[in-house]
């Protein structure tokens, strides 16, 4: 039988970019001019419109200065992450 992962958690994902960006006071034009990414994008991974690359993750994670780690763990929220030994 083969086990597979649980789904990623993509609201979770979302939800850390929008936090990020309103920390920050930034405005999508203002994040899309640090980033290089195109507003219509932001607005879209931001509404859970579309999921992204690991490219457009990458330059979220440049404009913001945090580790792409900071968006990658949150597709983990609500289920163990691998690697944890189970309780």
């Amino acid at each position: 039988m083969t086990i597979f992962p649980p789904d990623p958690n993509l609201t979770a994902l979302r939800v850390a970019l929008a936090r990020l960006r309103g920390e920050r006071g930034w405005t999508f034009d203002e994040l899309a001019e640090r980033s290089g990414l195109a507003r219509r994008t932001l607005i879209d991974l931001e509404h859970g419109r579309t999921t992204g690359t690991i490219t457009t993750w990458h330059a979220l994670a440049h404009a913001f200065d945090v580790p792409i780690e900071r968006f990658l763990t949150s597709l983990c929220d609500g289920h163990p992450r691998p690697g944890t030994p189970p309780p």
